[in-house]
């Protein structure tokens, strides 16, 4: 009987034990989920922009198609503003909903993923002075490189954007498309039936 005892009240010290390692280890997720808002905010603001670039995308496409040239400015500034207003209702909700949604995700896999130790080890490397400084400069390093790269690029993919504009055009019939030297020598390709 005393044996019986002292393991059901080693048994209840353990679970409380692991009770507190379960709070501990939700403490931990929770802040390292504060310290990666910022991220998981740019990610949902990604997500909302994105339907809207492809429709500007395909809204340029036919402004240049099929709306006359003298309304073109105007309507393309209407769309600009129809765009913009999508966004300022859409961004703001996407990026609540995220973070929102992130504790029962990102927070969930966390949780089952990652010891309380190894939480304790990612929020030391994000909450590094090194670690904030490197990430500070992720825009200014992201624009010198694509800097570099247009400027290392630019007179290679300048022909080559103006030969496919150029097709594009001539496939679409638009007035005043000429076919580039290089592919008069091609036979014309077959348009798609639709």
């Amino acid at each position: 009987m005393m044996k019986k005892l002292l393991f059901v009240a080693l048994l209840a010290l353990a679970s409380g034990v692991q009770a507190e390692s379960t709070a501990a280890k939700k403490e931990l997720v929770a802040k390292l989920l504060h310290l990666q808002q910022p991220g998981i905010e740019m990610a949902a603001q990604a997500l909302a922009e994105r339907p809207a670039a492809q429709v500007m995308q395909q809204a340029g496409l036919a402004l240049q198609t099929r709306v006359a040239a003298d309304k073109r400015e105007a309507i393309g500034k209407e769309i600009q503003g129809d765009v913009k207003k999508y966004l300022d209702e859409a961004v703001p909700l996407v990026r609540e909903r995220a973070v929102k949604l992130a504790p029962s995700t990102v927070g969930a896999l966390l949780d089952e993923k990652f010891s309380e130790d190894e939480l304790k080890q990612l929020i030391a490397i994000f909450e590094s002075p090194v670690n904030r400084k490197f990430a500070q400069m992720g825009g200014e390093m992201q624009k010198a490189l694509l800097d570099k790269v247009v400027a290392d690029t630019q007179g290679a993919i300048e022909p080559k954007m103006k030969t496919l504009q150029q097709a594009v055009s001539k496939r679409l019939g638009l007035a005043g498309a000429s076919a580039p030297a290089a592919s008069a020598a091609r036979p014309p390709a077959k348009a798609a039936s639709k």
